[in-house]
């Protein structure tokens, strides 16, 4: 048990837990789907460690005993919390392209992540598997199948297959028995088998061909040739954009969606910043305004495979914005 005068444990606290949060946004995100959730729950966490830290007896590492809280904490969150789909995760997909959209904005939608809010401080002494594997296991496709499990089978899942915790380990956490741990584990690997993508092959990095193609596509936008657009795209390509209920499959009804509901209307209407978000190549698109101001509409989540673009999520939250770091207006 921690002795030190109340100064010298905040000071340790904040020194030794620190490195911490980044990951542990990732882990919360995780099992929220949620990066405004995930931190309040982060900072949630570290408020509750630093009033138990005098108490924390160094029975497991520090890392270890702050994902325990966080879990806890997104637990007990969950209880009064439904899960955040995507559109795809509702119904089947859309054939009227050119129809009236539903907004569904009581739907506590699935967000995206920004790279930038996990990314590590220095790559220095990183293991280059440990990175892909923490992309790898915050790809949207995977954070809106975990939406799928219960909360606790959620918990076992991301702790077992992500962070690599032994089952013990994770018994103890949920108050629970090992056997317990492998029963739900085995239950969230049949029910992810159900609902996540039967083939994801979108590559990170991506290769040169394939940046290529995201820039035909980047440059297709800005132009306004919704022709060049859909080239880029496979044949059984997808799109979907929370708010809206409605989903799309296919060049013909994407373009046609783009031309009729997108509200640019010529070259240059729409400008593109890149980013990334869960480990993923992103877009963030600039809207212009009466005025000839471009202002923030929607952050594009783009899964690039080796025939072209595979998915398309478009995110029109504006609040998304800040925590990507991106600009109020482009000059």
């Amino acid at each position: 048990m921690h002795t030190t005068t109340t100064g010298e444990t905040t000071g340790d606290f904040q020194r030794l837990a620190q490195p911490y949060r980044r990951e542990l946004l990732a882990h919360c995100y995780r099992m929220l789907g949620s990066v405004h959730d995930a931190e309040d729950l982060v900072q949630e966490t570290y408020l509750r460690a630093w009033r138990a830290y005098d108490r924390f007896e160094d029975r497991s590492s520090l890392r270890t005993w702050l994902y325990r809280i966080a879990t806890n904490a997104c637990l007990t969150a969950l209880e009064s919390r439904g899960r955040r789909p995507m559109p795809t995760g509702l119904g089947g997909p859309s054939t009227e392209p050119g129809g009236d959209l539903l907004e569904r904005s009581e739907v506590p939608w699935l967000e995206p992540l920004p790279d930038v809010a996990i990314a590590a401080e220095s790559t220095d002494g990183v293991d280059p598997a440990a990175v892909v594997t923490s992309r790898e296991s915050v790809r949207l496709a995977l954070v809106a199948a975990l939406q799928h499990l219960p909360p606790r089978q959620r918990a076992v899942l991301v702790l077992r297959d992500v962070l690599r915790w032994k089952a013990a380990e994770v018994a103890d956490l949920l108050e629970t028995s090992t056997a317990a741990v492998n029963s739900m584990l085995q239950r969230a690997h049949a029910q992810l088998d159900k609902v996540a993508p039967s083939e994801d092959d979108a590559v990170e990095p991506l290769t040169p061909e394939q940046q290529e193609l995201l820039d035909r596509y980047a440059t297709a936008f800005e132009r306004y040739d919704i022709d060049a657009l859909v080239r880029q795209l496979t044949e059984d390509a997808v799109w979907e954009m929370p708010p809206f209920a409605a989903w799309f499959v296919g060049p013909a009804d994407i373009g046609e969606l783009i031309l009729v509901q997108c509200p640019m209307k010529a070259p240059g209407d729409l400008r593109i910043v890149r980013t990334s978000a869960n480990g993923q190549p992103a877009l963030a698109q600039y809207l212009r305004d009466a005025e000839g101001v471009h202002r923030p509409f929607a952050i594009q989540v783009v899964s690039v495979g080796a025939a072209g673009i595979t998915h398309v999520a478009q995110f029109f939250d504006l609040t998304l914005f800040p925590l990507f770091g991106l600009p109020d207006v482009l000059s």
